[in-house]
């Protein structure tokens, strides 16, 4: 397969001045930031058709709160704003309106009565789910369609991608039955 410069051209192989992979390093990171912002937008793109299919009212940012909760259990709301890197006043609004869907408790926490505790509701936990088994349904359908090596390699490089962001692994998870993944 040819290569390709970071606007999807194509970058004939051998053409007199094409450098050797890694002799352009300023290019090579153009076409890796390419690359990854291609990918981001399928991957956006898969939880916005997921949420359309399951929670229309829902936003990204607010799905993404409620997974940080999910995965972190209960937590203030200064902890819950770090992690999504938005400041307390804007992760309050976004609280505010998850409580009034029924995905999220407020509760004094026991040691300080003046901070609350943020916590999924039984109802949140089952939007997580169903969100992300769908979301697993679509990537596995994309991932099956590519040959086994690219995969290997895939997995090498979106590790190292997340490890030099400093995101946290996700454990693969087996595929969700089809009666999980449906509306």
């Amino acid at each position: 397969m040819g290569q390709h410069d970071a606007h999807g051209a194509p970058r004939p192989a051998g053409a007199a001045g094409a450098a050797a992979p890694g002799e352009d390093l300023d290019h090579d990171v153009e076409e890796v930031i390419a690359a990854v912002l291609t990918a981001s937008r399928l991957l956006v793109g898969i939880s916005a058709r997921a949420l359309g299919r399951l929670a229309p009212s829902l936003t990204l940012p607010q799905l993404r709160a409620l997974v940080v909760l999910d995965g972190q259990g209960p937590v203030k709301l200064a902890a819950l704003a770090g992690a999504l890197n938005v400041n307390p006043s804007t992760a309050m609004r976004m609280v505010d309106r998850l409580e009034a869907a029924g995905s999220v408790t407020r509760q004094a926490h026991p040691g300080n009565r003046r901070e609350v505790v943020l916590s999924l509701t039984d109802e949140g936990r089952r939007l997580v789910e169903r969100v992300l088994a769908d979301r697993h349904t679509e990537i596995a359908g994309i991932v099956a369609r590519l040959p086994a090596a690219q995969r290997a390699g895939l997995i090498d490089s979106l590790r190292a991608l997340t490890d030099a962001a400093g995101e946290p692994p996700v454990a693969p998870r087996p595929a969700p039955p089809p009666e999980s993944a449906a509306p």
